[in-house]
C-alpha cells in the first residue's frame, strides 16, 4: 500500500476514468487505412495525445492546417460513436468519493465528446475540467495539468494526477506532479504508483483538510 499526500486530483479520462478503448480503435483504424498506415501502429501513439497530435506524429509532412480539419471530423466521429464506453472498474464509486474534495478533469477530449463519453459511461462530470479547446498545446505538453492545478488553486506538487497512456504520465510528469498510473497502458511508463484499475485507489481528507491517496498496486 502507498500512500500519497496532496491538495488536490487532476483526472485524465480516457483509460483512466472511461473505456473507450472500442470507439477510438474503430475510428482511428478507419483513419490510419484511408492514409495508407498500418493502424497497429497507429493506435500505439493514438492514446493520450489530441488527434491533431497524434496525425502530425504519423504524417510528420502533412500540413498542420489538415490535421486541425481532419481532427474536426473525428472529434464528431467520436462523439456520435458511444457504442462499447464503459467506465473503468471502480470509476462510479470512486468518482462519487471525491464529492466535495478538490478535483478537476483534464483530458484531451473536447467539451462535447467528454460529456458524451462521461455520460456514456454513467459518470458525472467534475465541475472543474480542462479540455482541448482550454489548452493551445497537447499532452504530453503539461499545459492541461497546469491549468488544472492553478484553477484548483493548488500548486503542481500539490497536485497528483491520475492517468493511463504514455503521453499523459510525461505530461503530468513534466507538470512537476506525482502520477499515478491506471490501467495497463501505464505501466511500461514508470508511474510514481500504479493500480490495475479504479478499485485498487480510495482517497480520504485528512484531519488538516489535506487528501490521502491510498493506492493499492
Amino acid at each position: 500500500m502507498t500512500v500519497l499526500p496532496a491538495r488536490a486530483l487532476l483526472l485524465d479520462m480516457d483509460g483512466t476514468l472511461v473505456n473507450s478503448d472500442a470507439v477510438v480503435e474503430r475510428i482511428w483504424h478507419r483513419w490510419a487505412v484511408s492514409h495508407g498506415l498500418d493502424p497497429h501502429e497507429a493506435l500505439k501513439v493514438v492514446h493520450g495525445r489530441q488527434g491533431y497530435a497524434t496525425m502530425a506524429i504519423l504524417l510528420p509532412e502533412r500540413p498542420v492546417e489538415e490535421n486541425y480539419a481532419d481532427n474536426r471530423e473525428m472529434l464528431a466521429l467520436e462523439t456520435a460513436d458511444t457504442e462499447g464506453v464503459v467506465p473503468i472498474p471502480g470509476a462510479p464509486a470512486f468518482m462519487a468519493s471525491l464529492a466535495g474534495l478538490p478535483h478537476a478533469l483534464v483530458t484531451s477530449a473536447d467539451a462535447a465528446l467528454a460529456r458524451a463519453r462521461m455520460t456514456a459511461a454513467g459518470l458525472s462530470m467534475p465541475e472543474v475540467r480542462v479540455t482541448a479547446e482550454n489548452v493551445g498545446a497537447s499532452k504530453p505538453d503539461p499545459e492541461g495539468f497546469l491549468k488544472g492545478a492553478a484553477e484548483l488553486g493548488f500548486t503542481p506538487a500539490e497536485c497528483v494526477v491520475l492517468e493511463d497512456s504514455e503521453a499523459g504520465i510525461a505530461a503530468g510528469r513534466a507538470a512537476g506532479m506525482r502520477v499515478v498510473g491506471v490501467g495497463p497502458r501505464a505501466a511500461a511508463h514508470r508511474p510514481t504508483a500504479q493500480v490495475p484499475d479504479l478499485t485498487h485507489i480510495r482517497v480520504e481528507r485528512a484531519d488538516d483538510g489535506s487528501l490521502l491517496i491510498h493506492v493499492a498496486g
